[in-house]
């Protein structure tokens, strides 16, 4: 007669799926949910023909386009660049790495506003920077070029932390044995190395491009915030709550808040075939 082993709980730290499962809603719901739902009711006071009239605005499609548009070279930039930066700090040992490595976190640790002082200061007709590119007929305070600069210092080290440990895991061998077939370092790059990390970069720029759309304290101090022209979406959310127009500035914070979800969407979306395409790696 077969004997059946009593069968044991296996001890967990944390209380079961019941409980925990019970406070993440409860927690998300109070945290994220009831204000986003709340920010959705506002905006819905607006009748249709309210709502397309406010985010149909030439000024607000003016100020989506700046967001949008800057927000996206930026993170463009920061594909590039940052992939630049990760490579140096995984591949090269140099006097000051750590330093450097440190540096890539400044604008995590920075309060944005401390960052657009000091990028005003500096690319200003007087400032460090700007007093060079003055004469030359370059200008990045107060235009959309500062808006981009601004946007770019703010998103780097998404991309940089995201490449970071894709590049660590990167083989070596795999180059050295492209090489040793013959094929040229453009093609190493464009063949081994950029296929194995094309999800990490995608990530990274993908949540600089997130990250940026929203910024604000960085951009209000160089972009100069002129209508029409330097005026980001978020100074108009907050211009028109000046002026008392909630529903107004619920109204465009919703269709900021919707793009968002499809970009985290997106970033989810990327990171799940980045999983896929390592399990795939290392089969």
């Amino acid at each position: 007669m077969a004997t059946t082993r009593p069968r044991f709980r296996r001890h967990s730290v944390l209380p079961g799926f019941g409980p925990t499962l019970g406070f993440t809603l409860l927690y998300l719901s109070l945290v994220v949910l009831i204000p986003l739902a709340a920010l959705a009711v506002r905006a819905a006071s607006l009748s249709w023909s309210e709502f397309w009239s406010t985010v149909g605005d030439p000024r607000v499609v003016a100020a989506y386009r700046l967001s949008f548009g800057a927000s996206f070279v930026a993170a463009t930039l920061n594909g590039v660049f940052g992939f630049v930066v990760a490579w140096v700090l995984v591949r090269y040992r140099f006097p000051g790495r750590r330093l450097v490595d440190a540096m890539v976190d400044l604008p995590f640790a920075l309060p944005t506003a401390v960052s657009g002082i000091a990028l005003t200061s500096i690319f200003a007709s007087t400032g460090w920077i700007g007093r060079w590119l003055e004469p030359l007929g370059v200008r990045v305070a107060f235009t959309r070029v500062g808006v981009v600069v601004a946007l770019t210092l703010i998103g780097l080290p998404f991309v940089v932390r995201t490449l970071q440990p894709a590049l660590e895991d990167l083989e070596t061998e795999l180059e050295e044995a492209a090489a040793s077939l013959g094929a040229r370092r453009a093609q190493t790059f464009r063949l081994v190395i950029l296929p194995s990390v094309l999800p990490s970069l995608l990530t990274g720029v993908a949540m600089a491009f997130a990250r940026a759309i929203g910024e604000y304290g960085s951009v209000i101090f160089i972009a100069g915030n002129l209508p029409m022209k330097t005026e980001i979406a978020p100074l108009l959310i907050v211009t028109k709550l000046e002026q008392y127009d909630y529903a107004g500035s619920t109204a465009i914070a919703l269709v900021m808040l919707l793009a968002s979800f499809v970009l985290l969407l997106a970033i989810n979306g990327l990171q799940r075939w980045s999983r896929r395409h390592q399990i795939a790696e290392g089969a």
